[in-house]
């Protein structure tokens, strides 16, 4: 079955349809999710509610572009939603990174790290350096539209950003010298 006749069989609330849609697409967004999520619990509630949005506004997708972007979308979305700013503002202000003298992060040390460890990495992250820096990096916003999205200033995206690589530099930094 094409994409477009899986789409349409949604539109008309074929449970057959709905349930291709889910295997086809439920690995790759629930790996979304992990991103975003605390937990692997999270990561799977979020998906949860993220399909369940899918086939109840189904029948807004327009047939441009990637279907697989547009629920991504939602389920981005979805996952913003559950971790709204408002749950941890404190990260947002109180959490300083001061400036060091440390040595840069060896480029080799880099190759040696697995995407699962990176994730493991991202994931250790405060949350909402982590929700800036998987919306800035992974899905590719840019700082005025997460500014939009999460109701900040872009300045606060961008410092937010910052800290976040620098949180992530050191723990490489740490990774590296546990490593030698």
């Amino acid at each position: 079955m094409t994409e477009d006749e899986l789409i349409k069989g949604c539109i008309r609330e074929n449970a057959a349809c709905q349930r291709e849609v889910f295997n086809r697409y439920a690995g790759t967004m629930l790996g979304v999710c992990q991103r975003y999520a605390r937990t692997s619990e999270d990561a799977e509630d979020i998906l949860q509610d993220a399909f369940i949005k899918v086939f109840n506004k189904i029948g807004q997708f327009k047939f441009e572009g990637s279907f697989e972007g547009w629920i991504r979308k939602i389920v981005v979305n979805t996952a913003l939603k559950k971790y709204s700013l408002i749950r941890y503002s404190k990260e947002l202000s109180g959490y300083e990174i001061k400036e060091s003298n440390e040595t840069q992060v060896d480029p080799s040390a880099y190759g040696h790290l697995t995407e699962k460890d990176l994730l493991v990495l991202i994931n250790a992250l405060p949350d909402g350096y982590r929700l800036i820096f998987n919306l800035y990096v992974i899905e590719g916003y840019q700082h005025e539209e997460i500014a939009d999205m999460l109701g900040i200033q872009p300045g606060t995206s961008r410092s937010q950003l910052v800290k976040a690589r620098m949180m992530l530099q050191k723990q490489i930094t740490a990774l590296q010298k546990v490593a030698v």
